[in-house]
């Protein structure tokens, strides 16, 4: 049992962990500045990492989150990507820079923190549905375009997906992933795909590696980021009130239980070191605890092995290239 609780800081579980954390290079996408990602990342730069590679679309916001670093903790390595996870050219092109970096000959550490929520309907520059593509597919792709640098690691390598117990509003659609071409959309629907995804990507990458490699998703919390930019917070969250009703999920009754940035964070710093998950490998987080399907929002959807390996399948295929392990 973890002694960490829902209102933990993320900077108390570093602190705990600070000799896991030392010496590890580690890789976050989404990183700008106030989101979970760039606190993620700020939080661990006090524990000595020998590098922090910092990916996100937009180099001016990773950029200030490499600023802040410098400034808090300059003896601190801190590598910038631009990585667009909405097309997959982007991906593969980011990939193949990491792929070329003869001074990083590792990667200990791979957290998938970076994702949009509940846009209205676009397709990516491939054909996919925006959340879908950017959210999974975009990080299917990356991760394991970036397997061979994972599994160099001097210790077992860690994938960690941010996921959300959104993961309630939407199972993967296997055979309409676009929603009959926006036919059929739902904005939160979506989203809750796309969160899916994410959690049986992690089920399927420990299935396929064993003790080799570890891989969680997590719930980080309901937190005030820039990921709900754009959104109208009360006919937004009410239309989701609504989904939740109508699916006859508890959230439509209640009331959000919000945390600050740095008890949001703190879930991803557990996923990412904390020793004793080698024997949970594939599990689903939150409050930096393994989940209970009896106690917490957890779908069964997103523990079945049977639709982790229908979606890698399915993944492989729409991304043209097929990863055998």
């Amino acid at each position: 049992m973890s002694p960490y609780t829902f209102a933990t800081p993320a900077s108390a579980i570093a602190a705990d962990l600070a000799s896991t954390i030392a010496n590890k290079t580690i890789l976050t996408t989404g990183v700008s500045p106030g989101g979970l990602g760039a606190i993620f990342a700020e939080t661990i730069a006090a524990a000595s990492p020998a590098l922090l590679i910092l990916a996100g679309r937009n180099t001016t916001k990773i950029q200030a989150t490499a600023d802040a670093i410098a400034k808090a903790h300059p003896k601190v390595k801190v590598k910038l990507l631009e990585l667009d996870l909405g097309s997959l050219a982007a991906v593969r092109k980011s990939a193949a820079e990491v792929n070329s970096w003869d001074d990083v000959p590792r990667i200990d550490v791979l957290v998938n923190n970076a994702g949009i929520m509940a846009h209205p309907y676009k397709l990516t520059p491939e054909g996919f549905e925006s959340q879908f593509g950017t959210n999974h597919l975009g990080h299917f792709l990356f991760t394991n375009l970036v397997m061979g640098k994972l599994l160099k690691s001097e210790g077992v390598p860690r994938v960690v997906n941010v996921s959300s117990d959104g993961h309630r509003l939407g199972a993967v659609r296997f055979h309409d992933y676009n929603f009959d071409n926006g036919e059929t959309y739902n904005k939160w629907t979506a989203y809750g795909q796309s969160k899916s995804a994410n959690c049986l990507f992690a089920l399927s990458l420990a299935e396929k590696f064993g003790p080799k490699l570890l891989a969680f998703s997590l719930h980080p919390g309901v937190i005030l980021t820039n990921l709900g930019n754009g959104l109208d917070f009360e006919a937004d969250f009410s239309e989701m009130k609504r989904l939740d009703k109508a699916l006859g999920n508890k959230e439509g009754w209640k009331e959000f239980d919000f945390k600050d940035h740095q008890q949001g964070a703190a879930t991803h710093v557990y996923a990412a070191f904390e020793p004793s998950l080698k024997d949970h490998n594939g599990a689903y987080l939150q409050d930096s605890q393994v989940t209970d399907p009896y106690v917490q929002t957890v779908k069964s959807w997103i523990t079945s092995k049977v639709e982790a390996d229908q979606l890698w399948k399915l993944s492989e295929k729409l991304v043209g290239e097929t990863f055998s392990y």
